[in-house]
């Protein structure tokens, strides 16, 4: 009868490819993220078959962290701009509290190992903000244009908010609300 596996080890292997994606490139050998989690190499393919299949997890934990994050708090129903606000706030101080973490979603992002099926589940993971937007779109500025290019220009956005926030956090909070006032200012 196999062991059974330890959430533990499990998530130890999470943070280690979280923290070596960032200082070491996709690209990383497994060898170094098993040390980096304090697990034998062998270990690490019990519990993700594939480096691939530890890369797509890692990308649908951290999109599925980051949407939960950032809805948490939101009104249902109420101001439009008041709950994004609060989604937007959510979102940008998730990302400056856990700067590993969006550095390793960021190149998880463009990593041509995540699977459609699994951008899939990262894209309902954030439907909560995507319906939202749409409505808030519906009747702006950015009514006809593809939804994927209206989030493209939000993330640019938040991207750049962040940027901000980390390298200057004294204003984190005043750069947060700039950022969200230009966001606004696009979509409705």
């Amino acid at each position: 009868m196999p062991r059974p596996k330890s959430q533990d080890k499990r998530s130890a292997i999470i943070d280690a490819a979280t923290r070596v994606i960032v200082s070491q490139g996709l690209s990383a050998p497994t060898a170094l993220i098993a040390k980096e989690a304090g697990i034998a190499n062998g270990s690490l393919f019990t519990y993700f078959a594939t480096k691939t299949e530890l890369y797509n997890q890692l990308y649908l934990e951290l999109k599925t962290e980051m949407a939960r994050t950032a809805i948490k708090n939101m009104p249902a129903d109420g101001n439009p701009r008041d709950r994004l606000f609060t989604a937007w706030q959510n979102w940008t101080t998730w990302s400056t509290k856990y700067p590993d973490k969006r550095k390793a979603m960021g190149q998880l992002a463009v990593c041509d190992e995540i699977t459609a099926e699994t951008r899939a589940a990262g894209h309902r993971a954030m439907q909560p903000i995507v319906g939202l937007l749409e409505e808030i779109r519906a009747n702006g500025s950015m009514s006809k244009v593809p939804m994927p290019f209206v989030g493209g220009l939000m993330n640019s956005i938040a991207e750049a908010t962040m940027d901000y926030m980390a390298q200057d956090p004294k204003k984190a909070k005043e750069h947060a609300k700039v950022g969200f006032e230009a966001l606004w200012r696009l979509i409705s």
